[in-house]
Order: structure tokens, then sequence, then C-alpha cells
């Protein structure tokens, strides 16, 4: 057996920290490096040299035998221990400042009777603790302290009534228990959700519309005929009047109107025009802010309208049943570390139509939105805009005529409508804190 230690080498005498870190954690070697080489050694002198050169209290177990073949150059002397440990197989209990190896399996075989010894003491150490429950709701916990820390012996059992835990568990668990339970039951903060919804209309209608018509006769009696024995007499008619006109295109509710009549002495000829116009511009605004308050991560609902009814008639049997028709806001606030709010947002928003009703039932005319945002604390921000426009043009004219020069305008009817509607909503959300 050949052993080199680098010079420096520190001999603590003490159980290397290495040895004491808890499994499943990241180890952090401290010792001195050195160079090792050992070949064909026996394994129970290796182990013994390393423990009279790091000044550890060492046993090893009757079950550890064979050789070791190692080399290592510059290794901390205690990860070098504990390659060999795991090359060999064997791992180690530090009770104190003691070390003691044994092989794995021994490991095994003590850890299984160790259990067997609780297993068979737990009941008897048994106890049952109450955990009222201020903030948190019991049959929320329930689950989670089951799958956290309640032993294999351990139980729960909660009262609604009271909002109580009652937890059946050994000490060391009933503990932990309460250590969570502490940690969880806390009041959470509440969010103030101040939203302004504001919707404009604008519209604009422009029309002109024309009547005329006429009459004339030609008849004996009125001193004109037509100079033929047949026909002799006759009429043409085209009167402006509600039963009728030659061109019969007026404004629907107009605002303004003239009109003028022309005719001859004899009534042979008459001749009525009307000329109807309409102009309308109107302009609106809708603004409504409700506010509502909602813990953390709890919904928050804000609805504004009316509900229509609709019947239904099946088997002689008559159903009505409700629509909503209404401004619906819908917000689900998170408080994130960083003192800013996630907010998950839906905003429906539904009006009826009574102008274009079918069986006195309007149709709801609905815009939706659906988003979720990020928002600091008291800070506004604007989810999004709705904006729909429509223009119209229309024209009526007579075939033909409405394309004579100048004298066109006579023969059709002009309108025009725009109309554009506009919905915004801004959000603005406060964390309340008080109390906590």
């Amino acid at each position: 057996m050949v052993l080199w230690f680098a010079l420096g080498l520190v001999l603590s005498g003490q159980v290397p920290s290495s040895l004491t870190t808890p499994q499943g954690q990241p180890r952090r070697y401290t010792g001195a490096p050195a160079d090792f080489d050992f070949q064909g050694a026996d394994l129970r002198m290796v182990l013994r040299s390393f423990a009279e050169l790091g000044g550890l209290n060492l046993v090893i177990d009757p079950g550890v035998t064979g050789t070791i073949d190692i080399k290592l150059t510059q290794v901390p002397w205690d990860q070098a221990l504990d390659v060999i440990l795991k090359t060999a197989k064997l791992g180690y209990i530090v009770e104190g400042t003691v070390v003691r190896v044994v092989p794995l399996s021994v490991l095994t075989t003590e850890e299984d009777a160790r259990q067997k010894l609780i297993d068979a003491q737990a009941p008897a150490a048994v106890m049952v603790r109450t955990f009222p429950l201020n903030y948190a709701q019991a049959a929320d916990l329930d689950p989670l302290l089951k799958a956290a820390v309640l032993s294999k012996h351990g139980d729960t059992r909660f009262d609604a009534r009271t909002n109580t835990m009652i937890i059946r568990d050994l000490p060391d668990y009933l503990e932990a228990a309460a250590t969570l339970i502490a940690v969880l039951d806390r009041p959470e903060p509440q969010v103030e959700i101040e939203a302004r919804i504001v919707q404009t209309n604008t519209d604009s209608a422009r029309a002109l519309g024309v009547q005329w018509g006429g009459a004339g006769r030609v008849s004996p009696e009125l001193g004109n005929t037509t100079g033929l024995s047949f026909p002799n007499t006759g009429s043409v008619s085209g009167r402006a009047t509600d039963s009728g006109a030659a061109v019969n295109l007026p404004v629907p509710a107009p605002n303004s109107a003239v009109g003028m009549s022309l005719g001859s002495i004899t009534g042979a000829l008459n001749l009525d025009v009307a000329l109807t116009a309409l102009e309308r511009s109107g302009n609106g605004r809708i603004l409504s802010r409700p506010k509502v308050t909602t813990q953390n991560n709890k919904q928050a609902e804000m609805t504004q309208g009316v509900q229509i009814p609709i019947q239904t008639v099946a088997n002689n049997t008559v159903t009505v049943t409700f629509k909503d028709a209404a401004l619906k806001l819908l917000v689900t606030p998170r408080i994130t570390a960083a003192n800013t709010v996630i907010m998950d947002v839906e905003l429906e928003n539904a009006t009826p139509d009574f102008t274009r009703q079918v069986n006195n039932i309007p149709p709801i005319d609905t815009q939706r939105a659906k988003t979720s945002v990020q928002v600091s604390d008291g800070a506004t921000t604007v989810i999004g805009g709705i904006y729909v426009s429509r223009e119209q043009a229309t024209q009526d004219r007579t075939p033909g005529l409405h394309k004579i020069p100048l004298l066109g305008w006579l023969f059709r009817r002009d309108m025009s409508t725009d109309e554009s509607r506009e919905l915004l909503i801004f959000i603005t959300p406060r964390i309340l804190r008080s109390g906590l």
C-alpha cells in the first residue's frame, strides 16, 4: 500500500461536514486536497488509516471486507473517503462524533427494524389536536395536510360549522401540521376593482325626396277636343297625393317640406310638386362606473341591464324564460409578489334592439371581450375598445328620367346615413392590505 498526502493537510479531529450533510442535498467537501494511491490494499486498513490521519472516531462493522484499488490526485481527503465508501458499497451512520461504517445491506436491515419498532409503538403515542381556523377553509386544508405532513398513522377531520381542523397523529407530525397551518391560515389581501365603461354613439342622416304629379283633360265642356270622332275626350292623371303620383319618392318622416301647385284657368291642365327633406344628427354618451371589492383569487361580478322575457309554447303549456340583456363584467384578480395584479377579465355588452322585434321579442346586440392583463397597484389600464361604424347611401329613382341633365333630381330620392358606436373599458385595481 502506498499513501501520499499533500503538505498542509489539516487534521480537525471532528466529523467532516460533508459526512453530516443530509441525504439528497449537494455535499461540500472541506478537507485539504491530497494524493491517494492504494493498490490491492485491505479495505479495513485503508479505513483505519483515514481514521488516524483524519482524527475520526471510526467503528467498522465486521461485515466490511475486501480490498481497494484507487488513485486520486489533489482530491479533498473527505471526498476521497466518500468515494471509497461508495465504491465498496458501504454506508455510514454519524452518531455524535462517531462514524460507523457498515455494508448497505446492513443499513437497510437496521432501518427496517427501526421502522417496525416505531410502527409498533405508534398507536400508543398518537395524539389528537384541534386547530380553529380564522381565514382558511377547513375543507380546503384537509387534503393538503393529508398529502404533505401526516404519517401513515395520522388522520384528519374537520367541523364545517366552527371551521376547525381535528388532527390525529404522532407528536412530531402534529408539530409539522401546526407549522403548515400557521403558514396557510393567514388573511388574504383584498382587491378593490373600479371599472369605467364608456359607450359613445354618433349618428347622422340626410335625405331629399320629391313627389309630383299632374292631370290633363280634353273635353267639349272645356272647349277642347281631340278633333276626332273617337276618341273625342280623354284624361291623363298622376297626382302627388297619398293614393299615388307620377313620381312618388318622398322622404320617410320628413322634418321639412315644400309644395307647389300649378293649373290652367279652365282646369284642363294641373301640376303638383312636393319637395321633402330630412337632416338629423345626434351624439350620445353612456358612462357606467361600477366598483366592487373581492378577495384575492376570488371572482367578482358586476351586472347592469334588463332581462327580456321569452315565451315558448309546447303541448299547450306556456313557458317563460328570461334572457339577460345587460352589461356584465367578470374579474378575477391575482396579487403577485411584485405588487402587481393579474386580472382575468370577461366583458359582455348585450343591448336589446326594439326596432327589429320578432313576435314582440327584440334581438340582442352583443359585444364580448375576454382577456388577461397585468396592472400595477392603483394604475389604470384600457383592456380594449370595440368600435362599430356603419355608413349607408341609397338612391331611389325613376328609370331613364333620372338621367335628364339638370332636371334629373326631380326623378330620384337620395338618402344617406352614418352611424358609429364605440365601447371603451377602463379598469383600476387597488390592493387593500388593512388588517393584515
